[in-house]
């Protein structure tokens, strides 16, 4: 199974007028990560960046002046999702915004049974809250001491093992599916049988003598049918 845990970074909130100005992903394969990942910067042509997105992702105009337009990074982008599920934080403002961009350049949307929102599987299983990325990292001891700003690539870092937590911990993948082969484009895997064998010895009773003759004289009271003479 193939997954991409993504984030991206816009100009702003609404997919419709914004850009999207940084992307990153990072590769898993049965949850585990391959090592793989896909980073780029992307000019907005001119859109401008929203004081309040800037506060927030530190990534100014200036920065972008000499990167390219989403057209140029979109075919490297697409081969990189190609087949796999999509894992974000607050799925849907990352999806509608690739789906614009998407849109713009006459490529298919993004379909939701294709996508894994870590929010609301947060908040299922913390209904409490806080579930913010960074709430998150604290709940689960996962260092983000180094996010001082939100970056594409270092928020999708840090959700893969926040999302691997929220799926059931580490030991989620260490199951009975053992990897044979594993490169980015095949994984094969195979199924260990394992067989219980019945006890060499039968555990000694914890019955006191007078508890058995307290249930032996119960039993004869049921009569000779009764199911416990055959068990006892």
């Amino acid at each position: 199974m193939r997954e991409i845990i993504f984030d991206t970074e816009t100009t702003g909130l609404d997919s419709r007028e914004d850009r999207i100005i940084e992307i990153g992903g990072i590769e898993l394969v049965n949850r585990f990560p391959t090592g793989r990942s896909f980073h780029c910067y992307i000019n907005p042509q001119g859109h401008p960046i929203h004081p309040e997105a800037q506060a927030v992702h530190g990534i100014s105009a200036e920065d972008l002046a000499d990167k390219p337009d989403f057209p140029g990074i979109a075919e490297e982008f697409m081969a990189f999702i190609e087949g796999a599920k999509l894992v974000a934080h607050n799925a849907s403002f990352d999806i509608n915004f690739i789906n614009a961009e998407f849109a713009r350049i006459g490529h298919p949307p993004i379909m939701p049974e294709l996508v894994v929102d870590t929010l609301v599987l947060a908040k299922r299983k913390h209904p409490m809250g806080p579930n913010s990325l960074d709430a998150l990292c604290r709940r689960y001891g996962i260092d983000n001491s180094h996010r001082t700003r939100h970056g594409a690539l270092l928020d999708s870092e840090l959700l893969a093992e926040v999302y691997i937590e929220l799926i059931g911990g580490k030991q989620a993948a260490l199951g009975l599916d053992v990897v044979v082969e594993t490169t980015a484009e095949q994984t094969s895997t195979s199924t260990v049988a394992i067989k219980i064998d019945a006890r060499p010895a039968a555990l000694p009773s914890r019955l006191s003598q007078d508890e058995r003759a307290a249930h032996a004289q119960l039993v004869e009271t049921i009569g000779e049918k009764a199911i416990w003479r055959q068990i006892f």
